[in-house]
């Protein structure tokens, strides 16, 4: 792509405010540039995301952090064996005086949602959450309540363990934006993160004042949506999304809803960028981000110990880029 650009729509706010999330997130949460890439994006692309790493990685206070920062209201839910559907959701109470039902809001009805170790509840609380997560909103005894603006999920779950867990249906995760892999820190980064906590530096989550307001999420939502993305990005994005159907490394390809994630994505990656168009790079870096969770490995490459990452950068390789 040509370096020299006009850049048509003002980011100036924009650029600030990711400016000050940046600048506070990193107070706290030392390396992981990607994965708060990968956040700032899913928020500016209402998104939800799925943040995957063994326990100690910092992924639940990656999601607090990031509540913290934005004037918003902030709820966490702990899954467990025994959640039922209406300990999310709610459910409705009859009132002896009055002899009606009254229905009583969940911990679901909040604006940043945390769902910690989304994987300990069975099927029937999992789902609980389809309706909320793709409509925003829920239904209980045919009476819709919608969700307050924004409504954002950010649910971690631990890869390791299998005692106690309960796969995640495919109908689930493909609501998801992003699935986020969070990986040991580096040397260097995790002698940082004992000086935080050396120092008392950690307690510093908890004074953090919020940078954006409502209002102002509302309207960088808006300017993202400005972002210009041409024909051939559109069949690049289609092109990458079809390769995961139909071939021999993939069991289950991506859905139309992969395509679109990938798009609004890279338009916020863009935005992020200081853009207001998309281009190669934008789609290759949220690729494997946005599909990892969408696809399923067939058994022969399963056999031949190849993860799913392997096979979609293989696949994406495979991709003529636009220029």
């Amino acid at each position: 792509m040509e370096g020299n650009f006009e850049i048509r729509i003002d980011f100036t706010v924009l650029n600030e405010k990711i400016r000050l999330l940046r600048e506070q997130m990193t107070k706290v949460i030392i390396g992981q540039e990607k994965v708060l890439d990968l956040l700032l994006t899913a928020l500016l692309a209402d998104g939800h995301v799925l943040i995957e790493g063994v326990p100690g990685v910092a992924k639940t206070l990656m999601a607090r952090v990031l509540s913290r920062l934005i004037d918003a209201g902030f709820g966490r839910i702990q899954f467990t064996p025994d959640l039922m559907p209406s300990d999310i959701l709610g459910t409705s109470v009859f009132l002896p005086a009055s002899g009606k039902f009254e229905f009583r809001k969940g911990p679901v009805f909040t604006n940043i949602l945390l769902v910690d170790e989304i994987n300990r509840s069975p099927a029937k609380t999992q789902a609980a959450l389809f309706e909320v997560m793709e409509e925003r909103q829920i239904t209980n005894d045919g009476v819709m309540y919608p969700m307050s603006f924004p409504f954002v999920v950010v649910a971690t779950q631990n890869p390791v363990e299998h005692e106690g867990t309960y796969r995640l249906p495919e109908a689930q995760l493909d609501r998801f934006m992003f699935k986020v892999l969070v990986d040991y820190p580096g040397r260097e980064e995790e002698i940082e993160v004992l000086k935080l906590h050396d120092s008392g530096s950690v307690e510093e989550q908890r004074k953090l004042e919020a940078v954006l307001s409502v209002e102002e999420l509302k309207y960088l939502r808006d300017k993202v949506k400005e972002v210009r993305v041409d024909e051939k990005m559109k069949a690049f994005i289609v092109d990458i999304v079809a390769t995961t159907r139909h071939n021999g490394w993939l069991y289950l390809g991506a859905s139309p809803r992969a395509s679109i994630a990938l798009m609004n994505s890279a338009k916020a990656y863009a935005a992020l960028n200081g853009r207001d168009f998309v281009v190669p790079e934008d789609v290759l870096y949220l690729a494997v981000p946005v599909l990892r969770h969408r696809v399923q490995l067939s058994a022969e490459k399963e056999l031949e110990g190849i993860v799913v990452d392997q096979a979609l950068q293989q696949l994406i390789a495979k991709v003529e880029i636009p220029r």
